[in-house]
């Protein structure tokens, strides 16, 4: 895997698995290899959001995933009997199913994987950011202070364990009725006030749409339609994070010639 990329949240209930699923599917759309890795165990939602999926396995006995959109992804929602069912783990089995789901499971090339991780800074945040080389996090926040107070947190968790931050998107900015009257329901302009601070671009501010709902829960991805609102958005951020990533990969290129 060529660049890994966890999108992460403070707190719950921000729209992250959204935008991991959207910005993934957009990402494939470019023509790049894609996976998607749903690290979410307690509140695995890929399966609803790409419409579910199929496992197989290889003659080496490794899990193929599912192919959607023109990306490869796994969830642990694959493994459960049933999908009410509740995950009850302790922080060791985190980072034993975290390996599992990158190393047991048949891949092939990869040039950008998406990880949707779960909110806060616990073991699964922790056991990633041991067990593989992370190219920069994502992070996803909602405009209002109650979201960007854990934001902040999870900025100073990557900050610890030394990976960078790529960009903030800001979701549920707002909301524009059918006759054009725009409401901020969340607040407004806290996602870009905080990527100011951080010193990183505000990578994409996505309005509530209902066609992002709606498609969520379809499974039918709006990163799939390039003609809607929402999936425009997710194409421009798939872009610039491809281009965030290249300089990065540049510039580091430069430091080790140098050095």
């Amino acid at each position: 895997m060529k660049q890994i990329v966890p999108i992460i949240s403070g707190k719950g209930g921000v729209g992250k698995s959204t935008v991991a699923v959207n910005l993934a599917v957009a990402l494939a759309a470019t023509g790049a290899k894609v996976a998607l890795i749903d690290s979410d165990f307690y509140g695995p939602s890929i399966p609803t959001l790409l419409g579910g999926g199929d496992l197989q396995v290889d003659h080496e006995q490794k899990l193929i995933p599912p192919v959607k959109y023109g990306l490869k992804y796994i969830s642990l929602g694959f493994f459960l009997r049933n999908p009410d069912d509740a995950v009850i783990w302790r922080g060791p089995m985190f980072g034993k199913a975290l390996h599992q789901l990158f190393n047991d499971v048949s891949w092939g090339e990869v040039d950008y994987c998406i990880i949707d991780m779960p909110p806060g800074t616990g073991d699964a945040q922790l056991s990633l950011a041991q067990m593989v080389k992370l190219s920069g996090a994502v992070v996803v926040t909602t405009p209002q202070e109650v979201a960007l107070a854990d934001v902040r947190k999870a900025i100073n968790m990557l900050q610890k364990v030394n990976v960078d931050v790529l960009g903030i998107v800001e979701n549920m900015a707002g909301f524009v009725t059918p006759d054009g009257k725009s409401y901020d329901i969340f607040g407004a302009g806290g996602g870009q006030n905080l990527a100011q601070k951080l010193g990183v671009p505000l990578l994409a501010s996505i309005p509530i749409d209902m066609q992002l709902r709606e498609g969520g829960d379809k499974g039918i991805p709006a990163a799939t339609d390039a003609n809607c609102s929402s999936g425009k958005t997710f194409r421009q951020l798939a872009l610039k994070l491809i281009e965030i990533l290249d300089k990065k990969v540049t510039s580091e290129s430069v430091l080790k010639v140098v050095n």
